[in-house]
């Protein structure tokens, strides 16, 4: 429809007061997009400084539904302390991290997927996992230096938990240990023994070994006894020693004694000197 034909139609004033209102619509529905676009941006970049600024210095963080911090080949010694609360990934394989402290991971509450292979790692406190242990769902401990744990490490934890190639030491700690863990079927047989508290099981995986009907707190309850046993015969040994220190120490007293009273001049030779000095008075 031309402007001529509207004005015929309807006249000058209408279609002044038709074209400003389509004018008006128009600009309204740019301004509204621009403003969509505008703070839909604003959103994505205050997201990404957000993200940015919680990310360790040496780390890469993304986000997934959830922080991923990518951590692997940097050289780390130790656990990154200011990572995102709100990590759901946290990828620390090939670093030199030797050991894991106490609550190192206990703020990230949405922590689903923990990677601490191919470290350096010796020992693990207790509590190390605590805050994460129910809600987490992968842990990888493989490839590193752990030959004993303590019981109570893993505490509620429910996670899938590899553990292979370490030099473990295959005992009764060990066994408690293994019983509370979910171990990945994958990489089960790979936990194997290093050293043993019975030399033939040296080399053999952990779990076969355990289903063969092994009990490894059962050799630990042997040499305890053992270990008993001998240092019970020891104090005997020691008691039987000063017994017969003390007696043939008292008889050894006793000969002195004797013979200091033997040395002692008689009763008789005294009265006998006694009258003689009489006399001569």
């Amino acid at each position: 429809m031309t402007v001529e034909r509207v004005k015929a139609e309807n006249g000058p004033g209408d279609v002044t007061s038709r074209l400003m209102g389509a004018a008006q619509r128009s600009s309204m529905k740019f301004f509204s997009c621009s403003c969509h676009y505008f703070l839909g941006g604003l959103c994505l970049l205050l997201t990404t400084i957000t993200i940015g600024h919680a990310c360790p210095k040496r780390c890469h963080c993304a986000e997934r539904n959830g922080a991923v911090v990518q951590c692997t080949s940097r050289n780390l010694e130790n656990i990154p302390s200011n990572l995102p609360k709100d990590t759901v990934v946290l990828l620390l394989s090939s670093n030199q991290i030797t050991h894991v402290p106490k609550e190192a991971f206990t703020d990230l509450y949405r922590l689903r997927e923990l990677d601490l292979s191919h470290n350096l790692i010796e020992s693990l406190e207790v509590g190390a996992f605590q805050g994460i242990s129910e809600g987490l769902r992968t842990l990888d401990l493989s490839n590193n230096h752990l030959s004993s744990l303590p019981k109570e490490t893993f505490t509620k934890l429910q996670a899938r938990v590899r553990l292979s190639h370490n030099p473990w030491n295959c005992e009764c700690s060990l066994q408690e240990v293994l019983r509370e863990l979910r171990l990945d079927p994958e990489t089960i047989n790979d936990v194997s023994c290093s050293t043993s508290v019975q030399d033939q099981y040296v080399g053999q995986p952990v779990i076969q070994v355990l289903d063969s009907g092994i009990n490894f707190c059962n050799f630990h309850q042997k040499t305890t006894d053992v270990a008993m046993f001998v240092a019970m015969f020891c104090w005997f040994s020691m008691v039987t020693a000063y017994i017969i220190y003390y007696i043939r120490h008292n008889q050894e007293e006793a000969r002195r004694h004797m013979e200091y009273l033997k040395s002692l001049p008689s009763s008789s030779h005294i009265s006998k000197d006694y009258d003689t000095a009489s006399s001569v008075f």
